[in-house]
């Protein structure tokens, strides 16, 4: 039998924490920053938490389920 593989793509894009969550970076955050407030830069400095309705696909192309 084959190997089942994780989906490429996602393993780097998505993190698992400790209990179970399944984090990522925001998007927006690489270039043109001067035109963005210091408040938005912060927000999209924190980690995004993949909602309930997407954590059943995030985990299948993970491998996870």
């Amino acid at each position: 039998m084959p190997k089942v593989k994780t989906n490429s793509s996602a393993k780097k894009r998505f993190k698992v924490t400790g209990t179970g969550e399944i984090t990522f970076q925001k998007a927006f955050k690489r270039h043109i920053l001067t035109k963005k407030t210091k408040k938005r830069k912060r927000v999209l400095n924190k980690k995004g938490k993949v909602g309930p309705a997407n954590k059943d696909f995030v985990m299948r192309l993970l491998r996870l389920k």
